[in-house]
C-alpha cells in the first residue's frame, strides 16, 4: 500500500518492518515490499519543442540511446526491482546509496546532491474512495542534466495531466530543461495533496454534524482513524518544506535560476498544505472532545431521569413498606376507606408534590 503498509485490520502501520535490512552493508539492494514482486514497468517520454517520443519499453537497454541526446528524457519505472535499479544505476552513474534508497520504502522526503545528478524522495498520496482512506506511495526522482528518472512503487500515479501537457505542447514544459520537468512532477504531487485534504475536510464536516446531532459508538472509531491519517499525512508533508527550501538554495548547475522561481511557488503551496493539516488536527481533536462531552451529557441526562424516578418512588416504597407489615393492631386496617382514600391519596399527593418541586427547580 505504499509507505505506510496496512495490517490485517486494514489500518496503516506507523512503523514499517525492516528486519531484512538488519546487519547488511550500505548499498545492498533488497526490495522491502510485502507484495509478490512482479516485473517492473518502464515508460519513456523524450521531447523537445518540435518533437516527442512516447513508448513503453521492455528492457532497460532500450533507454540507453536517449541518455546523451540533446532532448529531455523522462523515464518512469513502476515497481522497480533490484536488477532494474542496479542496471540503471550502472548506466546513469547513480551512487549505490541512491540505488538502495530507491528500494527502501518508508523514508521521509529528502534531497541529496551529487556531482552530476540530484536525488529527491517524495510522498505521493491518493484518496481511496472505496476504502475511505489515504493511499501513500513513495516516489523517488533522479535528476540529471537532460533526464529525469522517476521510481514508483506500483502502476498508477497523479502525472496524467502532466503527460497530456507534454503531448499537446501546452505550457512551458516542452520548452524547458530537465529541472523544470522535475519541478512539474513535484508540483503535481503537491497539488494532489489539496485533493486529499478536501476529502478529509468533507469527512470532518460530516462527523461534526453527526456529533452535534446524535453520535453513536462508531463515531469515536472514525475520529481516531482521522487522527491517525492526519498524523501520517503530517509526517509525510512536513519534511517536504525542507526539501524544497534546499532545492531553491542549492548551487548545483542542474537547477537553473528560472526554475527556482517555480520551486518557490511549490514551497508556498507546501506551507498551505501544512497549515491546513494543522487546522484539521485541531478540528479533529476538538471533535473528539465534543464527542466525549456529548456522550457525557447523554449519560448525565439518563442518570438524571433515573434519579428522579428513584427519588419519586422512595416515599412510595416507604408507605408500601409500612402498610405491608403484618401487625394485627394497625388503626387504618379497620377503616373501610383506608385503602382508596388513605393509602392512594397519600401516594398521589407525595408523587405529585415531588414532580412539581422538580419542575420548578428545572430538573425536569
Amino acid at each position: 500500500m505504499g509507505k505506510h503498509q496496512t495490517n490485517k485490520s486494514g489500518r496503516s502501520r506507523l512503523i514499517r518492518k525492516r528486519a531484512k535490512k538488519a546487519g547488511l552493508p550500505p548499498g545492498t539492494l533488497i526490495s522491502e515490499t510485502d507484495q509478490v514482486q512482479i516485473a517492473a514497468r518502464l515508460s519513456l517520454l523524450d521531447y523537445d519543442p518540435e518533437q516527442i517520443t512516447e513508448k513503453e519499453i521492455k528492457t532497460v537497454q532500450e533507454s540507453y540511446p536517449f541518455k546523451d541526446k540533446p532532448t529531455v528524457t523522462w523515464l518512469n519505472i513502476d515497481g522497480p526491482t533490484a536488477a532494474v535499479i542496479e542496471e540503471l544505476g550502472t548506466h546513469f552513474n547513480m551512487h549505490p546509496l541512491i540505488q538502495e534508497d530507491i528500494l527502501t520504502i518508508g523514508q521521509r522526503p529528502k534531497f541529496e546532491e551529487y556531482e552530476d545528478h540530484l536525488f529527491i524522495v517524495l510522498e505521493m498520496m491518493r484518496y481511496d474512495d472505496q476504502r475511505s482512506m489515504i493511499k501513500f506511495e513513495q516516489v523517488s526522482l533522479v535528476v540529471g542534466n537532460r533526464f529525469v528518472l522517476s521510481f514508483q512503487e506500483e502502476v498508477g500515479d497523479v502525472f496524467d495531466v502532466l503527460r497530456e501537457r507534454i503531448r499537446s505542447a501546452k505550457g512551458k514544459v516542452r520548452k524547458m530543461e530537465a529541472d523544470y520537468l522535475a519541478y512539474t512532477l513535484i508540483d503535481a504531487i503537491v497539488d494532489h495533496y489539496f485533493l486529499v485534504l478536501e476529502k478529509l475536510g468533507e469527512q470532518i464536516e460530516a462527523l461534526e454534524d453527526i456529533v452535534l446531532a446524535d453520535p453513536d459508538t462508531s463515531v469515536s472509531g472514525r475520529i481516531h482513524r482521522l487522527k491517525r491519517e492526519l498524523s501520517l499525512l503530517r509526517r509525510s508533508v512536513w519534511p517536504l518544506r525542507e526539501v524544497l527550501s534546499h532545492l531553491q538554495r542549492t548551487e548545483s548547475p542542474l537547477i537553473r535560476d528560472t526554475t527556482r522561481l517555480y520551486l518557490r511557488d511549490v514551497y508556498d503551496h507546501t506551507i498551505q498544505v501544512i497549515d491546513t493539516i494543522e487546522i484539521f488536527r485541531d478540528m479533529v481533536a476538538g471533535l473528539l472532545d465534543l464527542y466525549l462531552a456529548a456522550v457525557s451529557n447523554r449519560m448525565n441526562a439518563v442518570m438524571k431521569v433515573l434519579t428522579v424516578i428513584a427519588t419519586i418512588f422512595m416515599p412510595l416504597s416507604f408507605f408500601a413498606g409500612v402498610y405491608g407489615m403484618n401487625f394485627n393492631h394497625m388503626p387504618e386496617l379497620k377503616w373501610r376507606w383506608a385503602y382508596p382514600l388513605g393509602f392512594w391519596i397519600i401516594i398521589i399527593i407525595s408523587a405529585g408534590s415531588m414532580l412539581l418541586y422538580f419542575k420548578r427547580r428545572k430538573w425536569l
